[in-house]
């Protein structure tokens, strides 16, 4: 069934993204824009699975590193590895909102969490911050006197220039007490511009967001008030992975960085 407000004719970025990783969660339209997807970039699922892998590696940092309040902002259609069961996992106590507007996203999400204590979702636009950080439910869950883990894995380069990506950070960014923290992924255009500017191309024409890759210089400065904590800003195979098996050999062909940073006190 397709939840309301679905649009099975027009790709989705959460669907799109979904198809990638393997799910079930999307239509047609999402396999064929994937299908155009991979053709200018035969590796984009391994691109995929390598930005969720982060996702855990990053997660499980953060709880290592005290935080037990998570936002997953454009935290699209569940699938393995979510950010609740990898936190819980290692921190019963830790506490999980997402955040998206894609109707199937927010629908499988909240069949999901029905039974899931200590986490929810929120259907919101990530570009209106205040209407987001009001959330009823998330204001319920999430504690803004104790440190809180921002989360945004792909969706910034989903921000187009004139909505203003940096505008958009630190909009959450003060909404933060110190200690807090930032993990980000984002599309850089520094390795492989064509195939970039043909991605951007694609979902401009097919799906419900633009994609604008930035360069390093750029996606570093989306941290400013944050110290990154090392590797810094880097391939995103190559942000602290577990084994030296799991660093493909081509890491800089990944052509998304990643990153983690403190909120500077």
């Amino acid at each position: 069934m397709v939840p309301e407000g679905a649009d099975p004719d027009k790709a989705s970025v959460a669907r799109i993204y979904d198809a990638m990783l393997g799910g079930v969660h999307n239509f047609a339209i999402d396999r064929e824009a994937l299908a155009a997807f991979t053709a200018i970039d035969p590796q984009v699922r391994s691109l995929a699975r390598a930005n969720r892998a982060f996702l855990g590696r990053a997660v499980r940092f953060l709880v290592d590193a005290g935080v037990r309040q998570f936002l997953d902002l454009g935290s699209g259609i569940p699938t393995q590895g979510n950010v609740h069961e990898v936190a819980q996992a290692a921190a019963p106590d830790a506490r999980v909102v997402y955040v998206d507007n894609d109707p199937v996203a927010v629908a499988h999400s909240a069949s999901l969490l029905a039974d899931t204590p200590g986490a929810g979702i929120v259907n919101g636009d990530i570009r209106q911050p205040k209407e987001v950080l009001a959330s009823p439910r998330l204001r319920e869950l999430i504690d803004f006197d104790q440190p809180v883990a921002v989360l945004m894995i792909t969706i910034l380069h989903f921000i187009t220039e004139e909505e203003g990506p940096e505008d958009l950070v630190a909009a959450y960014r003060d909404a933060l007490p110190a200690g807090s923290w930032l993990a980000l992924t984002h599309a850089t255009d520094d390795d492989r511009p064509d195939t970039a500017a043909a991605v951007g191309k694609l979902y401009r024409s097919k799906a419900t967001a633009p994609v604008t890759a930035r360069s390093r210089g750029r996606i570093q400065g989306l941290f400013d008030g944050f110290d990154l904590v090392a590797p810094g800003l880097v391939h995103v195979p190559l942000w602290r992975p577990g084994a030296p098996e799991e660093v493909p050999a081509n890491p800089h062909e990944y052509w998304v960085y990643a990153g983690v940073g403190r909120r500077a006190d």
